[in-house]
């Protein structure tokens, strides 16, 4: 609510990588769809990335228990960084490479909303990244609007921590698919380094997290403004075109005058 995140009429597509943090999310939105006063759908979409030892096949069979579409695309992502990475982290290229197949889908599919389950650990590491190692202070957004102008991103859960995540799905044993990248696992990566950095901090000041999350407000909600510009109006877009269709068919249904007196 506080970003404005969800309009009516929105087909959101979900990132879903099968684990804690996009399985919770996926139970979150349903949730929210179910109570708020707009209407908007959900469906899910998997990045196979052919590694062995990850085999996203059994979150099909859990989606379609719960009503959702689920599209899977698989693409060689390792063989691909192989061939193209120069100069970049495997997260990066791996990140940047799922974005772009995600994007497609969500074009040819109709869905005008992406969203993505990043929780406020994630931030602060990209946080700490990106000051440490980039000399800028950037870090990943709650709402905004593509380059392209025509996919919303949305990341519902930005104030949440990541041990609520891991206590969500453990209490409703959600069927989470652990260690769902094994090659940037085995990989040793900036974000691990940040991540234990932010944990030993954490454990000699209790407040670390709120602090950041006050830190990185200004930057997690840039964009967020002309997101929401644009949702507004392609919703009550979508207002106008629904009120026209049901007034067009309340038409063709009524008795015309000669109708009425022929009866």
């Amino acid at each position: 609510m506080h970003y404005q995140m969800l309009h009516h009429g929105d087909r959101v597509l979900l990132g879903l990588s099968g684990g804690k943090d996009s399985l919770s999310l996926l139970h979150i939105l349903r949730h929210i769809q179910r109570r708020a006063p707009i209407d908007f759908e959900i469906a899910a979409i998997t990045v196979d990335p052919m590694v062995p030892g990850f085999d996203p096949g059994p979150l099909s069979g859990y989606l379609e228990t719960l009503g959702i579409r689920h599209y899977r695309v698989q693409e060689d992502i390792v063989a691909l960084a192989d061939d193209h990475m120069s100069g970049d982290s495997y997260c990066s290229f791996c990140s940047r490479l799922k974005r772009g197949l995600i994007y497609r889908l969500a074009r040819e599919e109709g869905f005008n909303v992406l969203a993505l389950a990043q929780h406020l650990d994630d931030l602060a590491e990209s946080f700490m990244m990106s000051a440490f190692h980039g000399g800028k202070l950037n870090t990943m957004k709650a709402h905004y609007l593509n380059d392209a102008g025509d996919v919303r991103i949305i990341r519902p859960l930005v104030d949440v921590r990541e041990s609520a995540l891991v206590d969500f799905a453990r209490r409703f044993e959600l069927p989470v698919i652990n260690d769902n990248c094994p090659a940037c696992f085995a990989m040793p990566t900036q974000r691990e380094h940040f991540k234990q950095l932010l944990a030993t901090e954490e454990r000699d000041n209790g407040q670390l997290f709120h602090s950041l999350r006050s830190a990185i407000a200004p930057l997690v909600a840039d964009g967020a403004d002309r997101a929401i510009a644009h949702a507004t109006a392609h919703a009550a877009t979508r207002r106008s075109t629904r009120n026209v269709a049901q007034g067009s068919t309340e038409a063709s249904t009524r008795d015309t005058p000669q109708e009425t007196a022929q009866s």
